[in-house]
Parts: C-alpha cells; sequence; structure tokens
C-alpha cells in the first residue's frame, strides 16, 4: 500500500512533466497563423483576358501597378449575396482613386444569372466571367486555396454595420 503512493505521485509527476513539455513546443506558434497569412504573398497574377459585363475586356497587363481587388462570386452563393454590402462600400470608398480597382470575376454561374444579379444589385464595379477558368484566374485562386475575400477579413470601418 505505502508503494501504491508512490506511484500515483510519479505516474502524475509524469503526465504533468509531458503536459509542460508539449506546451513548451508550442510557445510561440499561432494556430491561426496560417489563416492570417496569404497565401498569395509573393506570387505573380497569372495574366488574364476576360469579357466583361458590358461587352468589354479586362486584361491583366491594363491593371499592371494598380491597386487591385479581385472578388471571386456566383449569384447563388450565399457567402456572395452576404458580403456584397460591404465590398460596394469599399469600393464606393475607394473608386476615385485612379490607382485603384476591382473586378468581380463570376467563375461558376451562368452569364444571364449574374447580368441579372448585377442589375438587381447594383454592382458598381467590374465584372468579368470566366466560366471553366479558362482565364486561368479561377485556376490560380483554386490552386492557392479558393479563398475569395471574406467581408470578416476587411478592416472594421469596411464591414456591414461595423461588426
Amino acid at each position: 500500500m505505502r508503494y501504491r503512493a508512490r506511484w500515483i505521485a510519479l505516474a502524475v509527476g509524469l503526465v504533468v512533466t509531458v503536459f509542460a513539455v508539449v506546451l513548451a513546443t508550442q510557445v510561440g506558434t499561432d494556430p491561426r497563423a496560417d489563416v492570417n497569412t496569404s497565401h498569395l504573398v509573393g506570387k505573380s497574377a497569372p495574366s488574364f483576358d476576360l469579357q466583361t459585363q458590358d461587352g468589354g475586356r479586362v486584361r491583366s497587363s491594363e491593371l499592371a501597378g494598380k491597386v487591385v481587388v479581385v472578388n471571386f462570386w456566383n449569384s447563388w452563393c450565399i457567402p456572395c449575396q452576404q458580403e456584397h454590402p460591404a465590398l460596394v462600400e469599399f469600393y464606393r470608398r475607394h473608386a476615385g482613386d485612379p490607382s485603384f480597382v476591382m473586378v468581380g470575376i463570376v467563375r461558376d454561374d451562368t452569364e444571364s444569372a449574374a447580368r441579372r444579379y448585377v442589375n438587381e444589385e447594383g454592382v458598381p464595379y467590374t465584372v468579368a466571367f470566366d466560366p471553366g477558368a479558362r482565364g486561368r484566374v479561377c485556376q490560380r485562386a483554386s490552386e492557392i486555396g479558393r479563398n475569395a475575400q471574406d467581408s470578416r477579413r476587411l478592416p472594421r470601418h469596411h464591414r456591414r454595420g461595423g461588426q
């Protein structure tokens, strides 16, 4: 019986030691670091030439040197619909800056549904079509991780309702 208490104390000490080692190896490791770091940093944007809703073209070569916000969306996408007001507000705040461009790229939707959405919701920025990822823009986004800008990642003053 007297050795039993020692074995229990030893087992508890071992568990505490293992726990301390695990914690020590994780100090300074932010589990959200991957989420907070863009996989796009340091990567070149692919060249593209896409048809716009108004019949024109948007070309990567014409956007060189500008700050470009690209939003991949579809009319049926609920998160896309939810982020739309924040994106419109962001666009309107920066639309007067000649070095700023915002392009919404429709990727997995019909042109008729996308056009209807644009007209009903009054999308003020350029909308381009890349069906089947033919323009390579959507392919590259998929390689990097289909991570469209979410309104929760916009600065607080750009979010709908300041949320």
